[in-house]
């Protein structure tokens, strides 16, 4: 992909969605769904996002099964009955002007654990709401020694989750999401099938590279092939291990050329979380260079995300070529609007809420509700 010149506030068009900025919500785990129903907490987390300004809000890592939760508060899509919460929550968000994502997700073998908040980390019994003997991954080998011990996947198994990934998209559908991002990075279960670190099989899903990237290959044609056409599709990926032996970043450019083709419009690229205890160089933009080369060697649009807070930085990273947008998660959290903040600080001009106008320069236009849906 040539690089182009853009910057923050330029608009970004992916398959037939045109996003009128390039701040995208990376999704983060709110621990404070029921039964993997949204709830009033996810409505004004997420909605405060989309008054905020960005462009796309993404919803957190919202399980593919109830075994697929990281732990028992997370949020979920594997039942019908999941579908009018997150129908309001994205109705919401178009009502203010933004796209709205959701991240599909199945945690593997870092599942059934307790919430960050709840203390020391540890193993979430059966009495208590978890799951700890069904537990599923590539092989059977325990993230670290306070998780749970997986079951390695059998190919039924295997079948089970390509059709529970395709079933949640089609509930994505149902609920109106624009975007649907396929999670596989953070020592999930799909990290797990393609890092050789914890994929020790020897069928058609374990040994070699081609067979290691197998599931989410299948899941990425599955999940596409239930998608409107127009609609885009992200893959999120760990770019290293930052463990010897482990996955790197060549191997995430090649499968970024396998992906491309498959109809993924967008890579998000973040890196760790597959080896406890790894050593990574954590600081403002640290995985940005791992977007950059995707991009450049792959030439697919990246995301990049990490680390990123201040706008001139992430104007940088645009106008550099370095990545087609960004995804801030903390610095969210932190500040809800940021995006109308960055816009003043470059100098840009970006519509506000009606509601909020008053506290807007005199020449700030109202921003507008989504009306024209992708073909």
């Amino acid at each position: 992909m040539q690089a182009e010149t853009a910057h923050l506030f330029a608009p970004l068009t992916l398959g037939g969605i045109t996003f009128p900025n390039r701040i995208f919500v990376s999704p983060m785990c709110q621990y404070s769904s029921v039964d993997g129903f949204a709830t009033d907490w996810h409505l004004v987390h997420l909605g405060s996002r989309a008054v905020g300004g960005a462009a796309l809000v993404i919803m957190e890592a919202t399980a593919v099964t109830p075994e697929g939760r990281i732990s028992p508060q997370d949020h979920g899509i594997w039942r019908d009955e999941h579908v009018a919460k997150l129908r309001q929550i994205v109705e919401f968000g178009h009502s203010k002007g933004t796209r709205m994502g959701v991240q599909l997700a199945h945690a593997g073998r870092k599942s059934s654990m307790s919430r960050p908040w709840d203390g020391p980390e540890r193993v979430i019994q059966k009495s208590e709401g978890g799951w700890p003997n069904d537990v599923v991954a590539p092989s059977a080998v325990a993230f670290a020694e306070n998780y749970p011990r997986p079951q390695a996947l059998d190919a039924a198994g295997i079948a089970r989750i390509k059709d529970a990934f395709v079933a949640a998209a089609q509930r994505a559908e149902a609920a109106g999401f624009d975007v649907i991002e396929i999670h596989a990075a953070h020592g999930y279960l799909l990290h797990e099938f393609y890092s050789p670190l914890s994929n020790t099989r020897t069928d058609d899903y374990g040994g070699s590279f081609e067979n290691r990237v197998r599931l989410l290959l299948e899941i990425v044609d599955a999940v596409r092939g239930a998608r409107p056409k127009g609609k885009p599709l992200f893959v999120r990926i760990s770019a290293t291990d930052w463990t010897e032996g482990g996955w790197t970043i060549d191997d995430s450019v090649a499968l970024a050329k396998l992906l491309k083709p498959r109809g993924v419009d967008l890579m998000d690229v973040s890196s760790g979380g597959n080896v406890a205890g790894a050593k990574i160089p954590v600081g403002p933009g640290y995985q940005t260079p791992f977007a950059a080369q995707i991009r450049k060697e792959a030439g697919i649009a990246t995301g990049a995300v990490g680390m990123i807070t201040e706008a001139a930085q992430a104007d940088t990273i645009l106008r550099t070529g370095q990545a087609d947008a960004v995804l801030l998660a903390r610095e969210m959290l932190r500040d809800p609007y940021w995006p109308l903040h960055a816009a003043e600080i470059l100098g840009q001009k970006m519509s506000w809420p009606a509601q909020y106008l008053r506290a807007a320069h005199r020449d700030t236009p109202a921003r507008k509700p989504l009306t024209k849906q992708v073909d």
